[in-house]
């Protein structure tokens, strides 16, 4: 045996003992390569509810072997079923207009991961995000965390981002449920929670009190809560949470002077106005933004959050406050993509949230009739959503998802007849559902697309016009 083979035998022999390379990312198109190689519970069909799927750990572990870039910013965390993402924006408006740089983490995104992270409304750039992932890649071995999940890495990147940013308040939603969310490694000023109904039955039970114990898993002690109105279960659970952690807690609509009416302008058309008054804050007719009753509920959330921040010493101007939540817009909620024909489209995913969106169809747009294209995942609340879709719909076509969560259109339809003795029709793709559509449709008429983020991306990929508007 030559001196050179015996060398490479060598070699062989020790090199399992060798730490393996680290996997580095260079673009944004390899950082997202190595994200879509993750576990990802979004898209998972069945994913148990335990600390080995989800939980603090590895999300600790990544964040201490970054230097602990969430605790060099305040932090406001939002929990709920419905309403989260409209909550942050608005939130994140009106501190930025106050001088705050701000940070969003948001999910799930529309079309572009990117829109998960935020500094004062600007999309973290493709550049700086390959560089948070491979930041994050870097410390893997080190934090004993192989193999993290896609919406960890997401969260920890975002939170390191925003450090290397000089962020000073973030806005962090929660991802699911509250609890074992990689997000509530956050020590908040407040907490936000949300309308909560049922969604993600499959991990959180079908128990609206359970549902709501675990959203408010992310009260931390003496941390101050704002909730929406709940029902008396969910109530129950967030209550007790709060008297737990020796939290103070008021319902946005309790305690405090606060109403809101609905009336029409040349400007502005049919819109909102919302009275909020306390020790500390007035608030009188704010416009709100986005449309619809549940979006005057959730401006209560935003606006009770930053009532709170004032008693934490976080420097609130109500005015410049008022001027930037009338510049909040957000893509796939009551988003009309085209003119001609008329495409509305929403991320509408559980039953609370077509209820409400049928309602707010009818508040704010004018139409003779309604052909609502309609796919979910098959871990929801198919049969309250299906119920819901009748009171809007005048024709519905059920179709599936981009997602191997995706329910059979098929069985959707039939649960629809079952449930509501009402015909639908049945296609197996997005395109398929348009053609049926446009076909059944005139100039007056509408077409909702609706029941999935997935559902709507596609949409908006496919079918919008060069000019988008969130009405």
């Amino acid at each position: 045996m030559t001196k050179a083979t015996a060398d490479r035998k060598k070699r062989v022999i020790q090199s399992p003992k060798t730490k393996p390379a680290v996997r580095q990312v260079r673009t944004f198109r390899s950082s997202v390569k190595y994200l879509n190689s993750l576990t990802n519970h979004e898209r998972s069909i069945r994913t148990p509810y335990d600390t080995n799927n989800f939980g603090l750990a590895r999300t600790t572990r990544l964040l201490a072997a970054l230097g602990n870039p969430h605790k060099s910013f305040k932090s406001i965390h939002v929990a709920g079923t419905k309403g989260k993402g409209s909550t942050v924006a608005m939130l994140g408006a009106m501190l930025q207009a106050c001088g705050l740089k701000t940070g969003l983490y948001t999910s799930p995104h529309v079309m572009d991961v990117r829109e998960r992270a935020t500094v004062n409304g600007e999309l973290i750039s493709e550049s700086d995000f390959a560089k948070a992932i491979n930041a994050v890649i870097g410390v893997t071995q080190k934090a004993r965390v192989p193999r993290p999940t896609y919406f960890e890495v997401l969260t920890v990147a975002a939170f390191h981002y925003f450090a290397e940013q000089g962020v000073e308040i973030a806005v962090v939603e929660t991802g699911l449920g509250g609890r074992l969310d990689a997000t509530n490694v956050i020590s908040p000023e407040a907490v936000a929670i949300t309308s909560i109904s049922y969604d993600h039955m499959s991990q959180l039970g079908t128990d609206l009190g359970a549902i709501a114990s675990e959203k408010a898993g992310i009260i931390k002690e003496g941390v101050p809560v704002i909730s929406a109105p709940q029902k008396p279960q969910a109530r129950k659970a967030i209550e007790a949470a709060a008297e737990s952690a020796n939290s103070s807690i008021r319902f946005s609509n309790e305690g405090v002077g606060f109403s809101y009416r609905f009336e029409f302008s040349r400007t502005h058309g049919r819109h909102a106005r919302i009275c909020l008054t306390t020790e500390n804050s007035r608030f009188e007719h704010l416009l709100v933004p986005l449309h619809g009753e549940h979006q005057a509920i959730n401006c209560g959330v935003a606006l009770g959050i930053l009532d709170v921040l004032k008693t934490r010493g976080i420097q609130v101007d109500d005015q410049a406050a008022t001027e930037g939540l009338a510049n909040v817009r957000l893509d796939g909620r009551m988003q009309v993509i085209s003119e001609s024909p008329r495409i509305l489209v929403d991320g509408a995913h559980n039953a609370a949230s077509i209820d409400v969106l049928i309602r707010a169809i009818g508040q704010h747009i004018a139409y003779d009739s309604m052909v609502v294209i309609f796919g979910c995942s098959k871990d929801k609340d198919i049969s309250g959503m299906v119920r819901q879709i009748q009171y809007g719909a005048d024709k519905i076509i059920f179709t599936g998802i981009n997602s191997p969560r995706s329910a059979d259109p098929s069985e959707l339809a039939a649960e629809y007849s079952e449930h509501t003795g009402k015909m639908a029709q049945v296609a197996d793709t997005l395109e398929d559902a348009m053609q049926i559509a446009m076909g059944a449709v005139t100039r007056d008429d509408l077409i909702c697309v609706t029941g999935s983020f997935y559902l709507i991306a596609e949409a908006i990929r496919k079918y919008s016009s060069e000019t988008t508007v969130a009405v």
